[in-house]
């Protein structure tokens, strides 16, 4: 069953380095945050209700509310819905996410980790790479952000991969994850509004 979630997890990756509409990749990182819940769910040997509670609050509270509703009202605030018109076409982009996902396999299995944790480490690899190509390859602001929280879930895939029997490993990503996210969140809306504030002094120019 984790197989299964983490390969949709990739799929989510090339549609959101594919895709030019911000509210399609607002979805995806809600849709991924509720992958990355039942992927922690799974990969917990000891369940325990305050684990579980604290999953459930950092992925389903945090990654499938708060993390997207945030990024739906800065949509809204600033107006912009699409890419920059002069990204990569999506062929150019599927071809480099390809290669980053082959580089990702070749990594992988060069750490000669257990067959159980390999497509984890794949697809965090992938999640960095991913990340990294939409900083790079966009112009705007808000891709730039989707792109560091992609691969800040990346940081959390690792943290399942390494911390099956170690739930207190997988609390401490999570941990991570939360304050990466507030801290990502935080710099971005400030950058937004110093543009936003700067549009409107030209505006009234």
């Amino acid at each position: 069953m984790d197989v299964l979630l983490i390969i949709v997890f990739a799929v989510t990756l090339i549609y959101l380095s594919m895709t030019e509409r911000f509210p399609i990749y607002a979805g995806l990182i809600g849709f991924q945050g509720m992958l990355l819940f039942a992927l922690s769910f799974l990969k917990l040997d000891t369940i325990t209700l305050a684990t579980l509670l604290f999953v459930a609050i950092e992925t389903l509270v945090f990654k499938v509310i708060v993390v997207p509703s945030l990024l739906f009202r800065i949509i809204s605030k600033t107006g912009e819905t699409r890419v920059h018109e002069k990204a990569l076409p999506g062929f150019y982009s599927l071809l480099f996410i390809s290669m980053g996902l082959l580089l990702s396999i070749v990594i992988s299995f060069s750490l000669k980790t257990s067959p159980s944790n390999m497509i984890y480490f794949i697809v965090a690899f992938f999640a960095v790479y991913t990340g990294m190509f939409m900083i790079i390859s966009h112009r705007k602001i808000f891709s730039h952000l989707v792109g560091f929280l992609v691969i800040e879930n990346a940081v959390l895939l690792l943290s399942l991969a390494i911390g099956s029997e170690m739930p207190m490993l997988i609390n401490i990503g999570i941990l991570l994850d939360i304050f990466v996210s507030v801290l990502i969140l935080g710099i971005f809306v400030m950058r937004l509004k110093s543009h936003a504030s700067e549009l409107t002094m030209l505006k009234d120019d």
